[in-house]
C-alpha cells in the first residue's frame, strides 16, 4: 500500500515539476538545464513533505533534519541522473523537451522510492 500512496505523492510532485519546467522552458524560453535543477529541487521538497504526511513515518530512524539531508543526498544522485538523461534526450536525440522531462522524471520514481523506504524511513537497515 505504501508504494501506491508514494505513487500518488510522487505524481503530485512530478506534475508540479513537469508543469513548471514546461512553463519556464517551453513558454518563456528559459534554458532547460537550470530550470530542470530548480523544478527538481522544488518537487523534492514537495515530495518529502507529502511523503511524511501520507506515506512514511517521520522520525523512526533519524531526526527530522537528518531525514531531510538524507532525502536530498538520495535525490542528488537522482538529480545527476535526471540531468544526464535530459541532456541525452534533448541535446543528443533531439526529443521534445516535455516528453524528455516526463521520461526522466518517471525513470527516477523507483530509485527515489527505494532510497526513501529502505534507507531514510526504514525501521531497520535492510
Amino acid at each position: 500500500m505504501k508504494i501506491v500512496r508514494y505513487f500518488i505523492v510522487g505524481g503530485i510532485a512530478a506534475t508540479i515539476d513537469v508543469g513548471l519546467f514546461s512553463f519556464f522552458v517551453a513558454h518563456l524560453g528559459w534554458p532547460w538545464f537550470g530550470v530542470s535543477v530548480a523544478t527538481f529541487i522544488l518537487a523534492t521538497f514537495i515530495n518529502y513533505f507529502l511523503s511524511i504526511i501520507f506515506v512514511f513515518q517521520s522520525g523512526v530512524r533519524y531526526r527530522k533534519n537528518q531525514e531531510i539531508v538524507g532525502v536530498f543526498i538520495i535525490s542528488s544522485l537522482a538529480l545527476v541522473i535526471n540531468q544526464i538523461t535530459l541532456y541525452l534526450l534533448i541535446e543528443i536525440l533531439e526529443i521534445n523537451l516535455i516528453i524528455s522531462k516526463i521520461f526522466a522524471t518517471g525513470a527516477l520514481f523507483f530509485w527515489n522510492y527505494y532510497g526513501r523506504s529502505k534507507i531514510i524511513f526504514a525501521n531497520k537497515i535492510f
